[in-house]
């Protein structure tokens, strides 16, 4: 038997962060970010990063492990979300994976073995520089015909994306949907239970709005408390 690992999933706003929190109480669990912001330092509003307090005593793992200049991969990701995956299994706890970012999500459940790879930084600046010069969407039509399996998920305004097709083409010669279609013959070594929340549209919205309320506010109080300090 595989050990068990939960899984909650969810856009946005939609309270995993809370429900997560009230099911490690109730199953005497631990839980593991799987944020693609929330795993840098000294990020917090922005993200809406969940607080100590919020924790309620609950140890949350990769959050805070790298700085905003340091560049990550799902491969980095993966790595270290079994380890604390172990960790949590040998203390005889349950560990619950919480977040937002599909891919980092699809890596574990469906065990992506994602190839590091050294970015071209020449490769790189000339892509950006065929952006600005002749717009994004230039690039995002070359992205089209390469891979467009993989375009059908991307909107032409995600830059990071359209641009990460193109460079594991250049890289690799392969596409990105050949690539991770290669990547998925990993064996899965947990039993995941995969639970997603879903709300209605309009009350998702409702919800996001009192997130950045919240956000600006606490932004406020932030700089007040500093300058406080300062006098």
């Amino acid at each position: 038997m595989k050990p068990t690992v939960i899984v909650i999933g969810g856009p946005t706003a939609s309270g995993k962060s809370n429900l997560a929190v009230e099911l490690a109480k109730k199953i005497n669990g631990e839980i593991i970010s799987a944020d693609s912001m929330q795993i840098y330092r000294d990020m917090n509003i922005g993200t809406a990063k969940i607080t100590k307090t919020e924790m309620q005593g609950i140890p949350h793992y990769m959050l805070d492990i790298v700085s905003p200049e340091e560049r990550y991969s799902v491969s980095a990701y993966k790595k270290e979300a079994e380890k604390a995956i172990e960790e949590i299994l040998a203390k005889g706890k349950v560990p619950i994976i919480v977040g937002g970012t599909g891919l980092y999500i699809e890596s574990l459940i469906y065990g992506i073995e994602f190839q590091e790879e050294e970015m071209d930084e020449e490769y790189r600046q000339k892509l950006n520089n065929i952006a600005e010069t002749e717009g994004l969407y230039k690039l995002y039509q070359e992205a089209q015909k390469i891979d467009p399996k993989a375009m059908e998920k991307i909107s032409p305004n995600d830059r990071k994306r359209i641009l990460r097709v193109l460079e594991i083409y250049h890289k690799t010669g392969k596409t990105k949907t050949e690539q991770e279609a290669e990547s998925r013959k990993g064996e899965i070594k947990y039993n995941y239970k995969v639970f997603a929340i879903n709300w209605k549209r309009e009350e998702l919205y409702r919800k996001i709005e009192q997130r950045i309320d919240k956000m600006i506010e606490d932004r406020f109080n932030s700089r007040s408390t500093s300058h406080k300090r300062k006098i």
